[in-house]
């Protein structure tokens, strides 16, 4: 089996491990197809779930029992990244095609108007489209929000360089762990993010922080979630750099996780936050 066959082997297996039932659904676009997990009841409130680069929708096992209670899940793979998206259209040139493909993904899923919740790169994605399509974007929930509100940490920029100039496993495996400070607590779930290594990603759209004008004019109500032991950022300067920008903002701590173990590691006290922040 290649190196794509068993990424794509170990995405199948993460799936059947979903505590809920979940369909698949190919989203044609501009841009290619769009892989979208959808669960939860038929009447419940939509919620959009945009996952961190190099993730994938498989990101949201250990939340999805709890959201899908009273929502219909649409957990995303995003384009250009990996996963099952595939990329075999228009090109990625930026944020603005970022936002043209989220358009195309609510459109083809029959959603006027969601609720919209990201983390890390996939949060940085959520935020530019509640700027660009407020209408569309009841509630907004950023976890661990990279690119919006504060620079990232030079540290951690500088660890993750190797994987600039080459993905291994090793390499992965390595950063994640300096990260997060030790391996996932589910081995299943490190064994998957070790096979993304050897997936394919066509464009990851360079992240560029909104102008504070910009973000002052956002009127979306936002819930922004720093994680305690994040040593992606200085979570500080992104408290106090949402509190000072967005108009409709609450800012909520999990002091135990790091930037990595959002949101698959001892979820419980994400989850509660979630649902009490989306009703």
């Amino acid at each position: 089996m290649g190196d794509e066959a068993e990424f794509f082997a170990a995405y199948d297996a993460a799936l059947r491990r979903w505590p809920v039932a979940v369909r698949s659904v190919d989203v044609p676009s501009a841009y290619g197809t769009t892989r979208v997990q959808v669960c939860g009841p038929e009447n419940g409130t939509p919620l959009v779930l945009l996952p961190g680069g190099g993730t994938t929708s498989m990101v949201w096992f250990a939340n999805v029992e709890e959201l899908a209670r009273t929502h219909r899940v649409y957990a995303v793979d995003l384009m250009g990244d990996v996963g099952r998206s595939v990329h075999d259209g228009a090109p990625l040139r930026g944020a603005g095609d970022l936002m043209a493909w989220l358009d195309g993904v609510y459109e083809a899923l029959g959603l006027s108007e969601a609720q919209l919740c990201g983390h890390s790169y996939g949060a940085w994605i959520a935020l530019n489209y509640a700027l660009h399509a407020p209408h569309r974007v009841d509630r907004l929930a950023l976890l661990e929000p990279t690119g919006c509100f504060a620079p990232p940490s030079p540290r951690y920029l500088l660890r993750a360089a190797p994987l600039l100039l080459r993905r291994t496993a090793e390499r992965e495996r390595a950063f994640r762990h300096w990260e997060t400070g030790g391996a996932s607590e589910d081995p299943r779930w490190e064994a998957f993010l070790d096979s993304t290594a050897s997936a394919r990603r066509s464009k990851v759209v360079v992240m560029r922080r909104p102008g504070a004008a910009e973000l002052r004019a956002c009127t979306v109500t936002t819930l922004v979630l720093v994680a305690g032991r994040s040593r992606a950022h200085d979570v500080r300067r992104v408290a106090v750099g949402a509190r000072r920008l967005l108009p409709q903002v609450a800012v909520a701590t999990v002091p135990d996780a790091s930037h990595h173990s959002v949101p698959t590691e001892r979820p419980a006290e994400l989850n509660r936050v979630l649902r009490d922040f989306l009703g």
